[in-house]
């Protein structure tokens, strides 16, 4: 099966960055999008920042500027680097990849989640 492990969240200062990992493992073939979500404290999930396998990316209009994400295609891993932290960006962040595995559809699995915290 597929697995997304997420690693790299943690306390920062505001102002501070931080970089998140997301690897994918399995028996894939092909992935397409690798997305990252966030979800605060009573608030839904949205979208931050997404790649498609060609490089293509798009930013929430709330992180345009600060953040950065890219992916190592040979690695299955997508980035998010995070600069100019705010206490707004504190979530939960979730990695997200649309792919399909040795002899199936296209599918969505998601991460586990990493905690990000912006707080002085």
């Amino acid at each position: 099966q597929v697995q997304l492990v997420e690693s790299g969240g943690g306390l920062v200062q505001p102002g501070g960055s931080l970089r998140l990992s997301c690897a994918a493992s399995g028996t894939i073939r092909s992935i397409y999008s690798m997305d990252w979500y966030r979800q605060a404290p009573g608030k839904q999930r949205e979208l931050v920042a997404t790649i498609t396998s060609g490089g293509t990316t798009n930013y929430a209009d709330s992180v345009k500027g600060r953040f950065t994400i890219s992916r190592d295609n040979a690695k299955n891993t997508v980035f998010l680097q995070m600069n100019s932290l705010k206490p707004a960006d504190t979530a939960v962040y979730y990695c997200k990849a649309t792919l399909t595995v040795l002899g199936g559809l296209i599918n969505i699995y998601w991460g586990q989640g990493t905690q990000v915290t912006v707080s002085s």
